[in-house]
């Protein structure tokens, strides 16, 4: 049986495939535990840039992972700029398809995953819950999702992307100064 609680838009599903890839061939015990921790709000999760930090309660054990995100590439980056629209754009599923269509996948890239926990592996429980707590935040809001790779700010100083590079179709009326359109005549 599905579980629908991860990964309802295409967004979130890109975090769910960390913890459920496509080429898995067995079923892997540690993802229902993995969910009921995230589920049952057991993972604190804080997002600095492209990093993510989160403090997993388990029974009496609190375990501290952390993954880093791959930075999007210029190439992606404009790639997915050239199909966004306004300052603040609406991240559907339909964009998300377009998206994927025109080649610029914005799924995830991870360069970097450790927990504190004694499995010694990458695929620990705490870290699969960290997977699907992600997806939670990313389905809730979607712009995380192109945020942790860093798609908002420039390469050089973190600052946000300039409207030349996200296109604006229209221009908010209070950002607009009247003097720059109008003279009195005296």
């Amino acid at each position: 049986m599905p579980d629908n609680d991860f990964g309802y838009t295409r967004w979130g599903k890109d975090w769910v495939r960390l913890a459920e890839p496509l080429g898995q061939t067995r079923p892997d015990p540690q993802l229902p535990r993995a969910r009921r921790i995230a589920r049952d709000g057991g993972v604190q999760i804080t997002i600095d840039g492209r990093l993510v930090r989160a403090a997993i309660n388990r029974g009496r054990t609190t375990a501290v992972a952390t993954i880093e995100v791959a930075p999007m590439s210029l190439e992606r980056k404009a790639g997915i700029a050239r199909r966004l629209s306004g300052a603040r754009p609406v991240l559907t599923d339909e964009l998300y398809r377009a998206i994927t269509d025109a080649g610029h996948s914005p799924a995830p890239a991870l360069t970097g995953v450790d927990c504190s926990c004694t499995a010694g592996t990458s695929r620990c429980v705490h870290v699969l819950a960290v997977y699907y707590e992600m997806a939670q935040r990313v389905d809730d809001d979607p712009r995380i999702a192109l945020d942790i790779q860093g798609f908002f700010r420039t390469a050089s100083d973190g600052a946000d992307i300039s409207t030349a590079v996200t296109p604006q179709r229209w221009i908010a009326l209070n950002t607009l100064d009247p003097a720059d359109y109008f003279s009195a005549s005296k």
